[in-house]
């Protein structure tokens, strides 16, 4: 029995940054693991919503194959797999509106699901059948992390109510930080650009049961149900299918995370905004991260940690900066060293990519104003 790690197309993966502990652009297969749990009597329903997503999801972009498997334990149990040429495409189908209305069928019938991604990295036999060796690209390497996990949620609230929604999400009592003997919240940041809200949130265990925990928090649920009436998309926390519409939407996933070998522990966290064009999001985030490996490299930079999130056209960067944006050059904390390609990606404003490119160190400045969300609260746990 042998590996294919010998056969990795070279000349399509790159050795990644050992700075690097998540990325998706890596350009390696992806397998997805969907864990469903089947209501009692609801397999026949299950099982022809199964069909009809298989049949539609068969014609998305980067999708290889599917497998629907049933356990042999527990007939309630139930295990989707499914093999995408990389992590990207996946990301971009699982997060649009084309995905939300395609999975509705199978809600109905389920009790639970879970999803787990992983990039493949070693694999025994040959590959399938009549498939390209070359298109069968594994990770170069496996990351080596820090043991924490990184997730965000975005939404907007209604124009004129962005003071208002500030204080509620700021002023509040913070959750218990011990959710069971596995898993801590370590950190969450909360910042506001105009009348977007993005709360990113460190956790070290499992997200899930996090998540879980944070909505159960009687402090956590007042507020939730105080910003209710200041949302632009309507949801209702006691209707499960309404909060889950609402949060699925609402996910920001973490795309790449460097972590310079420096440390500070005075380093100021700051969060940057970057609308990219319709359909560039992924493209943008993608340059940034480059840009932030190559940063984390350079004993110069201030930067010292960068977490990257990114759905549809929405692109956030999460920096952790030594000695404060203030004090250091707009273009190392932007990530964009070519104006060009800022004028080419993100629409800031309607003249900031004239202004970017007409003068590079005024340009990036002005660009730095607009991109920096305004921080709402930054809360970490005693022993994060």
């Amino acid at each position: 029995m042998t590996t294919t790690s010998e056969r990795v197309a070279g000349s399509r993966a790159q050795q990644a940054s050992h700075h690097v502990s998540q990325s998706v652009f890596d350009g390696s297969r992806l397998r997805v693991v969907l864990l469903v749990d089947v209501h009692d009597g609801a397999h026949q329903e299950f099982l022809d919503a199964y069909e009809q997503l298989c049949n539609q999801v068969a014609s998305v972009p980067g999708h290889v194959s599917d497998q629907l498997c049933q356990s042999i334990e527990n007939p309630s149990q139930w295990l989707i797999t499914s093999e995408w040429e990389s992590a990207p495409p996946f990301l971009a189908w699982v997060n649009s509106e084309e995905h939300v209305r395609m999975v509705e069928p199978l809600h109905s019938c389920v009790r639970d699901t879970r999803s787990l991604r992983f990039h493949v990295v070693r694999e025994t036999g040959g590959p399938a059948a009549g498939a390209d060796p070359a298109e069968r690209r594994l990770q170069t390497a496996p990351r080596i992390g820090d043991g924490v996990i990184r997730h965000a949620l975005t939404f907007t609230v209604k124009p004129g109510s962005e003071e208002i929604v500030a204080k509620i999400l700021s002023d509040y009592a913070s959750p218990e930080p011990q959710v069971d003997d596995t898993t801590r919240l370590c950190r969450t940041s909360l910042f506001m650009h105009g009348n977007r809200v993005v709360r990113a949130i460190e956790v070290r265990g499992d997200l899930l049961a996090a998540l879980r925990h944070v909505a159960r928090q009687p402090e956590v649920r007042a507020v939730e149900e105080a910003i209710n009436p200041h949302l632009e998309q309507d949801r209702d926390l006691d209707d499960p299918e309404s909060a889950r519409v609402f949060f699925t939407r609402a996910a920001l996933p973490a795309v790449h995370h460097v972590m310079a070998g420096r440390q500070d522990p005075q380093a100021e966290r700051y969060a940057l905004y970057y609308p990219a064009r319709p359909d560039l999001g992924m493209k943008l985030a993608e340059l940034l991260s480059r840009r932030d490996e190559a940063a984390a490299d350079d004993p110069r930079s201030p930067i010292l940690r960068s977490t990257i999130f990114q759905r549809d056209d929405v692109v956030v960067r999460l920096i952790d900066v030594r000695d404060g944006v203030e004090a250091a050059d707009p273009v190392q904390i932007l990530g964009l060293t070519d104006s060009a390609q800022v004028a080419e990606l993100t629409t800031l404003l309607d003249d900031a990519g004239t202004d970017a490119t007409a003068s590079k160190d005024g340009g990036m400045a002005r660009l730095l104003d607009i991109a920096r969300m305004d921080l709402v609260t930054d809360r970490r746990s005693p022993d994060a």
